[in-house]
């Protein structure tokens, strides 16, 4: 098991993951913040915060997990009051909760604050008739994420 870790977040993915962490780069007076992706597959040198040129090089065994920090400020806030989610169950993921359809996808998003840090969770599987192994394979990169305080080293 390999860690990557930057921006506060540390991942420990098993052998198999493309995990990136990452800020896109900010146009003043514009700020950005810390963004995870991770796949069973090669991702593209360029994907959308939410796996947009990604998702659509998914194969029916793969799994795409996006991590995106939203602005300190939101931390706490009624969209993201609720506490780190997970484990997911099978029944979790949806056909309809993809940022764009997708043959045979499903997907899932959660908002959540964590170590007073703001985030939005989400996974695409790559097939929804195959969800129960899929979601085992998202469920273990997602407990090996650690998200840590802001100004403490990564």
């Amino acid at each position: 098991m390999s860690v990557v870790a930057g921006h506060g977040i540390v991942a420990a993915p098993s052998r198999g993951w493309d995990v990136r962490i990452f800020r896109r780069r900010a146009e003043a007076p514009e700020t950005t913040h810390a963004i995870l992706h991770a796949a069973t597959f090669a991702m593209p040198a360029i994907v959308g915060d939410y796996g947009d040129g990604a998702v659509q090089r998914m194969s029916p065994a793969d799994v795409f997990v996006a991590l995106c920090e939203f602005h300190p400020s939101s931390a706490g806030a009624a969209l993201f009051a609720a506490p780190r989610p997970g484990p997911f169950a099978p029944g979790d993921f949806s056909r309809t909760a993809l940022q764009h359809a997708m043959g045979g996808q499903a997907g899932l998003q959660r908002f959540f604050s964590d170590h007073g840090r703001a985030w939005c969770l989400y996974v695409v599987i790559g097939s929804y008739d195959d969800r129960v192994r899929l979601t085992s394979k998202a469920n273990q990169l997602i407990a090996g994420i650690e998200v840590q305080q802001f100004g403490a080293p990564a």
